[in-house]
């Protein structure tokens, strides 16, 4: 796993897409999120730092976005 926890990469994605209570739907951005593409097409690996994102969120009961 490349570990890419960089703003718009996939872990950040996962971890965003929890914190808003959105669905698992794996993605990333070329550069920054929102700035740059979206690109999902993603490698197996990249799925998976997506999972890791989400997954982390998700083991947290206090990080949820209070609407």
């Amino acid at each position: 796993m490349s570990d890419d926890r960089r703003h718009g990469g996939p872990y950040d994605r996962g971890a965003a897409d929890s914190w808003y209570g959105r669905p698992f739907n794996p993605h990333k951005f070329e550069g920054a999120s929102y700035a740059t593409p979206l690109v999902t097409d993603l490698t197996p690996e990249e799925v998976e730092e997506y999972r890791q994102g989400f997954n982390d969120n998700e083991a947290d009961p206090f990080a949820r976005k209070e609407w």
